[in-house]
């Protein structure tokens, strides 16, 4: 396997701000993709290590792509997460003012990220999807197809451009949450703070089917810190659901979940256990810890041995 990380380019995006934070990526060679199929594609067939993408913002949610990604493409596990902090500029063409603005060139993500600022400012606006922050505003030097680009902060030192606007996020606590994507099976030792991340989907759409998959973890104790669905895309009212857990597969608690989530569910895709970006400690109840599990288990061990 070639000892290389790959992630959304060119230089300078958000992405490449988060595998920087990687230290087992230093000194390795990286590669610039286009999109998060490319990024996950060179991890599969083995061209790079592991993958940098996005999977999810405090202002637009989950990031699908990503996430459909995952739930598509056999084999990968995540082995870390990383929070990168985001604001974004506004920037054209040399000569171009505000008012010329009328087609603007963003990523999906900072468009939505950005988007009150922009219906406020250029109501009449239209967009036009980039595959990057960064590629947002170089095409502009390359093309005339839109007026103005969102872009990262800084940009203007590496492109020839106009600032039109500073810190057009709509929120300035804004974070994106990257994850670390490769095929290794190991799992990190638990660290008492950490996450498991899984995609599941619901036997079929009778009534009641939701609440009986998020059961599995309440009567658990495990705490879900993300829960969103995806149309699967065989029929309407099909979908799967992408969850983080608060805890590691180790976990007595997690490990009971995911067992009585299997019998459920006809396909989970346990996606991996690892270290959270934030260091929060995972806090349960003592009935929900490791020793009441094992306790519990012990207790019925006993009386089949009767």
């Amino acid at each position: 396997m070639a000892d290389a990380y790959s992630y959304l380019g060119p230089a300078g995006t958000f992405t490449e701000a988060a595998l920087a934070q990687v230290p087992e990526a230093a000194g390795k060679t990286w590669h610039a993709v286009n999109n998060v199929g490319q990024a996950l594609a060179d991890v599969v067939e083995g061209r790079s290590v592991a993958a940098m993408i996005a999977i999810e913002n405090t202002v637009d949610g989950g990031v699908s792509a990503s996430q459909d990604a995952l739930a598509t493409i056999p084999g990968l596990r995540i082995i870390g997460e990383y929070l990168v902090s985001v604001n974004f500029v506004l920037v054209a063409r040399r000569g171009t003012t505000l008012a010329d603005v009328r087609v603007i060139n963003a990523h999906p993500v900072a468009y939505g990220q950005s988007r009150q600022w922009v219906e406020k400012n250029l109501p009449a606006h239209e967009h036009l999807p980039a595959t990057s922050n960064v590629a947002a505003a170089a095409s502009l030097l390359s093309s005339d197809a839109a007026d103005a680009a969102i872009a990262p902060r800084g940009i203007t030192e590496h492109y020839e451009l106009d600032l039109l606007a500073e810190n057009i996020g709509d929120n300035p606590n804004a974070q994106t949450r990257f994850v670390l994507v490769s095929r290794t099976t190991d799992l990190p030792a638990p660290t008492g703070s950490d996450k498991t991340s899984i995609i599941a989907e619901l036997p079929d759409d009778s009534a009641g089917r939701l609440l009986e998959m998020l059961e599995q973890f309440a009567t658990r104790g495990v705490n879900m810190s993300l829960l969103e669905s995806r149309p699967i895309g065989d029929s309407l009212g099909r979908y799967r659901f992408v969850i983080d857990l608060d805890g590691h597969v180790r976990d007595e608690r997690v490990a009971d979940a995911l067992l009585g989530l299997k019998r459920f569910s006809p396909k989970v895709i346990f996606l991996g256990s690892y270290p959270r970006a934030d260091k929060r400690a995972i806090t349960v109840t003592e009935r929900y810890d490791n020793a009441a599990f094992m306790d519990a288990r012990a207790w019925l061990e006993g009386l089949v041995g009767e």
